[in-house]
This record gives structure tokens, sequence and C-alpha cells, in this order.
């Protein structure tokens, strides 16, 4: 069994070609994506045994979704085959000062179908070492809810870390839950918190005094902003929250900061990325480079910084997942960030 799992649902992902509007062509790219799907395939890219866990209909999509992962190398083995469709989510690329949109077509899908005893949690965590997952599961209806918190207090049960994005997406919310009624819940069980300013204070309810909407960013304020979130989740040991600097769809200032409990406050070195790719998939980057990074690596700032570059190096890759290795990443960690031709 894979030491590494995450657990929630992927997508089918519909983008328009280029950076072209909804059916300005009659095309679009079909790929797959998802959250905890993004995270599984980066950790099988970093050379670790990871594992999704999921449920996918026993057809061709959902039989292509699960050849595409196990093209990765990552374990599928205990994805269900229920339910009657793939989750869709369409994707318009942004450009200058017009922003990239996403429409979702998630309802009914296999996993927003599956209720508390639908997997066999002894089974799954046999072996492994850690769990993650997100807030968007919660999001997609009430059987997903309880059994996302089914599932992080049975990874505790058998010992096994786990981390959560908290992720906070207003689109899907509707099934009559607010997402810090779930949320707040769920992150109980919870030892490494990933989020951005957002995602603290829609998913949790967290207060604080920042200001999501503009690009400018004061690090004291997320200071206080951690040392928030682990005053009120005391099982919690570290909290990560990336620090991005929207100036357009293009043009993005990038970094992060960490908080654990005995090492204390820390921020990344800051990177400016002006020539946008892709940036769909860049938090689940941050995620699977920080899971890599603390299993890595002694020293938290070097873990920070290794899911920072990580991550940066995202924004250059089309599509969800982020393709690229551990060296990689070292280089640009080590300062080479030049994009000379490598011959």
């Amino acid at each position: 069994m894979a030491e590494y799992l995450s657990f929630g649902e992927i997508m089918l992902r519909l983008k328009t070609p280029g950076h072209e509007r909804f059916f300005q062509s009659p095309a679009f790219e079909a790929t797959f994506g998802g959250g905890e799907a993004n995270v599984a395939v980066a950790l099988s890219n970093y050379g670790l045994s990871a594992g999704f866990v999921t449920a996918l209909p026993d057809n061709d999509i959902g039989a292509s979704a699960i050849g595409e992962l196990r093209r990765f190398g990552v374990d599928t083995t205990q994805i269900r085959r229920s339910g009657d469709r793939v989750g869709i989510y369409y994707l318009e690329a942004g450009a200058n000062q017009r922003p990239s949109k996403v429409v979702y077509d998630r309802a009914h899908s296999s996993i927003s179908k599956c209720r508390p005893g639908d997997f066999d949690w002894e089974t799954i965590f046999d072996g492994a070492k850690w769990l993650h997952i997100t807030g968007i599961t919660p999001a997609l209806s009430q059987s997903a809810a309880d059994l996302s918190i089914e599932c992080v207090r049975q990874a505790k049960k058998a010992g096994v870390t786990v981390s959560c994005d908290f992720n906070y997406r207003g689109k899907l919310w509707k099934y009559g839950k607010t997402a810090p009624e779930v949320m707040s819940e769920l992150v109980k069980h919870v030892d490494v918190g990933i989020a951005n300013e957002e995602d603290c204070q829609k998913s949790l309810g967290i207060t604080a005094d920042v200001d999501v909407e503009t690009g400018e960013l004061d690090t004291a304020k997320y200071e206080a902003l951690s040392e928030k979130v682990l005053e009120l989740y005391p099982d919690m040991s570290t909290i990560a929250i990336t620090l991005r600097e929207s100036h357009s769809a293009d043009r993005n200032g990038w970094s992060a900061c960490l908080r654990t409990r005995d090492k204390g406050f820390m921020l990344s070195r800051h990177y400016e990325i002006t020539d946008i790719i892709d940036r769909v998939g860049g938090g689940d980057s941050f995620a699977s480079a920080l899971i890599y990074g603390l299993n890595a690596y002694d020293d938290p700032q070097q873990s920070l910084e290794f899911a920072v570059a990580g991550s940066c190096l995202k924004h250059s890759i089309l599509g969800d997942f982020n393709r690229v290795s551990v060296a990689e990443v070292e280089k640009l960690m080590g300062g080479d960030g030049s994009g000379r031709v490598q011959r």
C-alpha cells in the first residue's frame, strides 16, 4: 500500500484553447485534475510512494482518469468504482487584467454520493504515513462532508499524520451547511494546516485584519494570523500560509510563511512570476512540495523554501499537475532561476 495518500475528487478538466473565452472556438482541451489528485501526482513525481483514494464510475471516463493517475505512478488500488459520473470543471484562462474563470459541473459526481462506511479505512491506512485532504470535498454534499470527517478521524486512529489545505470554494457550498460549520470540526484532526488568507477567514471563520482583494501584503498580519490558527486548534503542529500578490493574471508575487509550535514563525524567499502559463493547481503544488519537504528535511525553513520553489515552477506548466522533479526544485532553491537552456 502507498505511504502517502490523498483523498478527494479527480475531475475532467475542459479548458479553452490558449487564452480564448468560452466557446470562442468550438474546442476544449481535455485533461484531468483536482486538488487532491494533483497532490498525489506531485508526490509520486518527487519519488514518494503515493496513492489516491476516491470514487469513480465504472465507465470509460472513469477508467481514463485512473489510467492518467497510473501513468504518473500513483497507486489507484483503493479507488472505489461506484456512481454515475465524473465531475467536470471548465476553465477559461485569463490574461493581463482579465481574470481566469472556473465553472463547476460536479453535482451528483461519484464521490459526492459516497457516505461514511463506503471505504475500508483500516485497509487503506495499513502501512500509510500521511494523509492529505482539502476543504473542497466536504463542500460537495452533506454525505461527502460526513465521509471526509470519518476519513480524518480514522487516519488519526491509525497513527497517520494528516495535512489539510483549507481550500475555500464559495461556488460549492450549496447544500445548507457553511464552510466553518464543517471545516472547524474536520480541522480538529489535522496536524499540518495549509491555506491562503481567504481560506483561513472563509473556511474557518477566523477574523483577521488582512485584505484579500489587494495585491499588497503585510507579513506582520500573517504572523498574527498563523498564531491565531494554532491557538484555536491545539492539536495542529504546523500552519503554512501562501502569500500571493496578484498584480494581474500574468504577473504574481509568490511567497509563503510557516509557523510551527517549536520553531515559531518563518518567511520564505519571494519570487516575482512575470509570465504565468497556468496558475490553476498552484496551491496544490505548494501543498505537495511542503509535504515532501517536511519529510525530507530536518529544517522547517528548508521545507518551506522547497514548497515555495516547487509551486513557483508550477506556474510555468500547463495543466493541473506539477510535472517537476526534486532536482529541479532544489536547483531553484539554490538560486538558479535564470531559465537558461540546459544542453
